[in-house]
């Protein structure tokens, strides 16, 4: 019997033994299909938002002019015309005509040349209406958006569907790949790339995606054949293979021998929080005109009695799903009163932002830790900053609402975290009531040496200020980007180019450094005054 069941245990690992090498095709392709639909979708996310914001800005600027002029093809007109065109990034002319066409005056005093691709468009919610158009010999369609002025008179502004030219967008996109934008009636407008493969795809596979412009009534598709998609990875299906391979030779190793499969240590997170485990880390926010420090963003590290160091990321969605995230946080925020509070007392304009997560939202007892823990702490409730991440949106209930009216109440503040990457919109921001909006680091990523403008981040830039909101930029590691970011008006911003999430005493000490710095300076600036006084 024994020997029976020992062949039977030889037999059955042999077989799972195979297995790997057996899915590695499955598996790869899985693994290709949820990795390129996600590039796809972001890409098209991409431009779709590249044409929205070039249209906004186009339609604000558009009645910035109609309401600084009293009157048409005047110098006045004229001159708020040209000094718009300056200040815009693509905006590239401004037209007066009548419903015949015939032109009275532009922006430059010659005539424009245009031909309409479509149908004069209404765009929802707005009194202008939309055109595409091919205007003079630029190779990429035009918006020309167009606002009546009295009953005979027509106000249109030009500007590019994109801010690249076709050229720079077909280097982008992969043989046998498509980029194609059309009206939301099917009409087409511009097409890169080659489009009868996907058209005809038959029993060919395709990633696709698709996204509309906003509130324009514009759609961008992307199509690629999943078998050019698929011929990128082939080193990947190389080292899966080899992979593969080893994982059935230990599997076979342990039929052979008969070796019992080893357990699988439990993920005792609830332990290691109990235990204190948990720690926190605290990143510098720092000012990028002045240099000096606005406060931090408390970050955590699961530091195991072994001295192993687990990250964040490996354990905070289990948190977050078992329900373990509120313990951990109250943890937490212990642990900060405990490291910061004399130094909050020191410096009372310090901000500490603490990351909540969606289950904090369910009911509001988290109004009541705070005012617990940090009621009798030297950290004024106006130093502390929530954040919450916009990649798992909060159901707009009454008792979200209720949880952040109560923290505003102590005068605590509220922060969106990893903005732009969700799919959150103004009134869903505006509903909020965010006081400080993060900007995530793969949008400050895009920033490299020598870059001029970044439509993505500047259009969430935008966003912000519309919204009266602070603005933090997040994973700044390169002096271009804090440059970039400082041009642009953003004050506050953290990143590896100032430090890294420290432990409690090395933040501190950083903090008394450049605490006592500023002090020095102040001193300076004081004893320099009163010299200058005397003299």
């Amino acid at each position: 019997m024994k020997s029976r069941y020992s062949h039977i245990l030889m037999l059955v690992g042999a077989i799972v033994a195979f297995v790997p090498i057996l899915a590695v095709d499955y598996l790869l392709d899985a693994y290709v299909r949820v990795r390129e639909k996600n590039d796809a979708y972001q890409y098209v996310s991409t431009i779709a938002s590249q044409i929205s914001i070039g249209s906004e800005n186009a339609i604000a600027s558009l009645r910035s002019i109609l309401a600084d002029s009293p009157s048409l093809c005047t110098p006045t007109f004229v001159a708020n015309v040209q000094v718009a065109i300056e200040s815009s990034l693509n905006m590239k002319q401004v037209l007066v005509e009548n419903a015949d066409g015939v032109q009275y005056c532009d922006a430059f005093g010659r005539n424009v040349g245009y031909s309409p691709l479509s149908r004069e468009l209404p765009v929802p919610g707005h009194t202008e209406t939309i055109t595409l158009v091919k205007f003079g010999d630029m190779d990429m369609p035009a918006l020309k958006i167009t606002q009546a002025f009295g009953v005979l008179r027509r106000v249109s502004a030009f500007v590019p569907l994109l801010g690249q030219a076709k050229d720079t967008l077909a280097q982008a996109i992969s043989p046998g790949g498509m980029l194609r934008v059309s009206l939301t009636d099917g009409t087409s407008i511009m097409t890169i790339g080659d489009p009868s493969g996907y058209e005809r795809r038959g029993q060919t596979e395709f990633i696709y995606a698709q996204g509309f412009a906003g509130e324009l009534p514009l759609k961008v598709e992307f199509a690629l054949p999943f078998g050019m998609a698929r011929a990128g990875y082939a080193d990947l299906d190389v080292s899966f293979t080899i992979v593969a391979c080893l994982m059935s030779a230990v599997f076979l190793l342990m039929a052979l021998h008969y070796v019992r499969r080893s357990r699988i240590p439990a993920f005792d997170l609830e332990r290691g929080i109990a235990r204190g485990e948990i720690k926190p880390y605290y990143q510098p926010v720092i000012n990028l005109r002045t240099g000096e420090l606005v406060g931090c963003e408390m970050l955590c590290r699961w530091e195991k009695k072994n001295g192993e160091l687990v990250p964040p990321g490996a354990f905070i969605d289990y948190a977050e799903v078992t329900g373990l995230a509120i313990p951990m946080t109250l943890s937490l925020m212990q642990q900060v009163k405990f490291d910061l509070a004399e130094l909050c007392a020191l410096m009372p304009e310090m901000k500490i932002a603490i990351n909540l997560f969606e289950g904090h939202f369910r009911d509001d007892s988290i109004v009541e830790d705070v005012e617990t823990i940090f009621g009798n702490s030297s950290i004024n409730f106006r130093q502390l900053v929530f954040e919450i991440t916009e990649r798992h949106p909060m159901a707009n209930s009454t008792v979200a609402n209720s949880v952040i009216a109560g923290l505003h109440a102590m005068g605590c503040r509220l922060a969106m975290d990893d903005a732009g990457t969700g799919h959150s919109n103004l009134a869903y921001l505006g509903t909020l009531g965010i006081d400080i909006i993060k900007i995530d680091r793969i949008f400050v990523d895009m920033i490299k040496p020598g870059t001029t403008q970044v439509p993505v981040l500047d259009g969430l830039i935008a966003m912000a200020k519309d919204l009266d909101c602070e603005i933090v930029a997040e994973g700044v590691e390169t002096e271009a980007q804090a440059l970039y970011l400082r041009a642009r008006g953003v004050v506050q911003a953290q990143g590896f180019i100032f430090a890294p999430a420290l432990k409690s005493s090395a933040f501190k000490e950083l903090a008394m450094a450049l605490h006592n710095n500023q002090l020095t300076q102040a001193r300076s600036t004081q004893i320099q005054a009163v010299v200058a006084s005397a003299a």
